[in-house]
């Protein structure tokens, strides 16, 4: 009689995963435990770079990128917001898309990112603080999302809400003086802009809570303020709508929030950055350098 002795990277023929369900992402996913988790579904295959878009210093460091974190929402502390989010639950996740529209919807993640375009961009990110990192970003054109939903005429402005959950956020009940969830908006044409990204990854990984997950705005050309973090809301409006911080600080954060070395915040001057975690000592550039991009799309003085 013959017999086998298993060589130690063997597993029983039982436990291996049919070959329709590795065939499909959904399926294997859900199969591993993760069902709902859009970023993972993301994650699961790799997606392409996108070498348009080039940085002019390093990439920040994965550690510094996602433990140096503003999200008020969890602690005003940006080191400890990682250490704050264990809690906070984002699967399922809903995305309700409305206002003036043709085709309404309300999408789960997970389906919406089975369609998109995804891919990696490299972008300068710049936050109010005169503080900078550089990021790999994984997502997909905001545009993209905008001609399915087919805006009506009449459509001139995107609002944008975050999560609205207190028993999973503590810094919503810990500043109270703040008008949550938090809000945003950005002028369609804005929106439509190349650079303009909805974000579900970073570093080639699913976006950890602390930065935003499962889904993100980004925008680098303006301060990170605008880049709203945990969306569950956008709403297609013909008048201008209020931002959060437009409305709380109105002589320190502009509605544009571009990036303008030349307008100093009324606590400190723009004119240069620290480059997170080396806090390198550099010029800022107008739109973040990325002006090339969107400068056209203001006179010079929307800032």
């Amino acid at each position: 009689m013959l017999i086998k002795i298993p060589r130690g990277w063997e597993i029983p023929e039982r436990e291996a995963t049919p070959e329709s369900v590795y065939h499909n992402r959904r399926a294997f996913l859900k199969a591993a435990g993760f069902a709902g988790l859009s970023s993972l579904l993301a994650a699961a295959s790799p997606v392409k770079r996108n070498e348009k878009y080039e940085l002019d210093r390093a990439i920040t460091e994965e550690w510094a990128a996602t433990g140096f974190n503003n999200f008020y929402e969890f602690t005003l502390d940006k080191p400890r917001v990682k250490d704050t989010v264990g809690p906070f639950t984002i699967s399922p996740w809903k995305i309700q898309v409305g206002g003036l529209v043709n085709k309404p919807k309300t999408y789960d993640v997970d389906d919406l990112l089975q369609r998109m375009p995804l891919e990696e961009r490299l972008y300068r990110m710049r936050c109010v603080e005169a503080w900078s990192m550089a990021v790999p970003w994984t997502g997909f054109p905001i545009s993209a999302l905008i001609k399915e939903v087919e805006p009506k005429p009449e459509a001139k402005f995107l609002r944008m809400v975050t999560l609205f959950r207190p028993e999973q956020m503590p810094g919503i009940k810990s500043q109270p003086h703040y008008p949550w969830p938090y809000f945003e908006a950005l002028r369609l044409d804005e929106a439509m802009n190349e650079l303009a990204l909805f974000v579900t990854g970073i570093y080639g990984k699913p976006l950890p809570k602390q930065n935003g997950a499962p889904f993100r705005l980004i925008v680098p050309w303006k301060y990170g303020l605008k880049s709203i973090k945990s969306i569950v809301k956008i709403e297609f409006t013909a008048k201008q709508p209020p931002t959060l911080w437009a409305q709380v600080g109105p002589t320190e954060y502009g509605w544009y929030s571009n990036v303008n070395p030349k307008k100093a915040h009324p606590r400190w001057s723009q004119a240069f950055e620290k480059v997170i975690p080396t806090m390198e000592r550099r010029p800022t550039l107008p739109y973040n350098g990325y002006d090339q991009f969107v400068a056209a799309l203001y006179k010079g003085n929307e800032f």
